[in-house]
């Protein structure tokens, strides 16, 4: 797949994204720190910390892989770039050199070779995107929320917070998808823009329900939510193990993958194994349409005035007509738009074999 000015421009916004995003969280834990409010400042951190450790070890993991794959031997420099959290700089770095050169210098005289290794570069950095995003981002976002609810107003850095992690959400996903189709040659790309629209609003309506159920269950009462939050993501866990991933060479690295994977489905559906799952896609939201039900119901009957009254039927209209949008969405790209609709018993099929280990993609979370 060649890789075009288009492409350099969207791994330079990619960039821009990354850096607004980490600037932000950390200028709304200053903020509240210096506001005394210890408890939000500490919260904001540890989401940091837990969203970029993670990402450095599966950027580490794959640099030495591919060394290794490549006959080298793994430099101490590249080790202490991630431990310093420079993993994720030091890889756009150098897709962004060389895909400059690919785009501006060598045009129609690139060799195929050239083409595929900027292309599994942008890959790479696409997947750690989607970690970073669901495993900092989500948990951010829903903060943000809560501490907006509890005050009945928000100061610019939260709405900054607020508004920055929605588009690295919705970034990571479209960009992720990209370089999925990008990458596997049994995957057809996007027709046009239609379809990315009609997937980003499906996982940002979808997503937006379900924040704002979680934190209305957070007011409701705190334990119950982070059981019920603590019992899907070991459910999620569970889902990743009796499928059996492969996603990683080191088994130490492919059950953290499995337990990322598990962090990940307490907020969206993925495709964990590239399988028919028509099935466990409609369960998963079957549960989660029951679940929103449930916390809407218990407010409505038993209201809680622990923050502004005047916020609760907006958001919950907010949360059922978000949710009723995300289902039609849903339902109209798997239906119409998806891009292997008519290839679907095929796709399956492929991706269901176990395919040789030259692309990580192959065996990262599908769709």
């Amino acid at each position: 797949m060649k890789y075009t000015k288009l492409n350099f421009m969207m791994s330079v916004l990619g960039i821009m994204i990354y850096v607004t995003d980490l600037i932000v969280d950390i200028w709304v834990s200053v903020r509240f720190f210096h506001e005394r409010q210890y408890v939000f400042g500490v919260l904001t951190v540890s989401f940091m910390l837990f969203g970029t450790l993670v990402v450095q070890c599966f950027s580490y993991s794959w640099f030495k892989a591919d060394l290794k794959e490549a006959g080298q031997e793994s430099h101490h420099c590249f080790l202490l770039l991630h431990c310093l959290q420079g993993g994720v700089f030091t890889r756009y770095w150098f897709a962004l050199k060389q895909g400059y050169q690919v785009a501006f210098k060598y045009g129609s005289k690139t060799e195929n070779f050239v083409e595929k290794q900027i292309n599994d570069r942008v890959t790479d950095l696409s997947m750690l995107r989607l970690f970073e995003t669901y495993l900092e981002g989500c948990p951010q976002l829903a903060l943000q929320l809560y501490i907006f609810l509890e005050h009945g107003q928000a100061n610019f850095t939260q709405y900054a917070a607020i508004v920055v992690s929605c588009c690295a959400v919705s970034w990571s996903t479209v960009d992720y998808q990209v370089a999925l189709r990008k990458s596997l040659p049994d995957k057809n790309l996007f027709n046009g823009p239609c379809p990315k629209l009609v997937y980003l609003f499906y996982k940002l309506f979808t997503l937006l329900s379900w924040m704002l159920s979680v934190v209305l269950l957070l007011f409701l009462n705190v334990k119950i939510a982070f059981l019920l939050l603590s019992f899907l993501w070991l459910l999620g866990i569970f889902w990743a193990f009796k499928e059996q991933t492969a996603f990683c060479v080191s088994t130490s690295m492919e059950i953290l993958y499995r337990i990322v994977v598990g962090f990940i489905l307490i907020f969206t559906f993925f495709n964990i194994k590239g399988q028919n799952t028509k099935c466990p896609m409609s369960c998963y939201y079957i549960v989660r349409v029951l679940v929103t039900l449930g916390i809407l119901i218990v407010f409505w009957f038993d209201p809680l005035y622990i923050f502004n009254a005047d916020y609760f039927i907006p958001v919950s209209i907010t949360i059922v007509l978000s949710l009723l949008l995300g289902i039609i969405f849903l339902l109209v790209y798997y239906g119409t738009l998806h891009p292997n609709t008519s290839e679907e018993t095929k796709l399956d099929e492929v991706d269901g074999k176990p395919a040789q280990r030259d692309c990580r993609m192959k065996y990262f979370l599908m769709e």
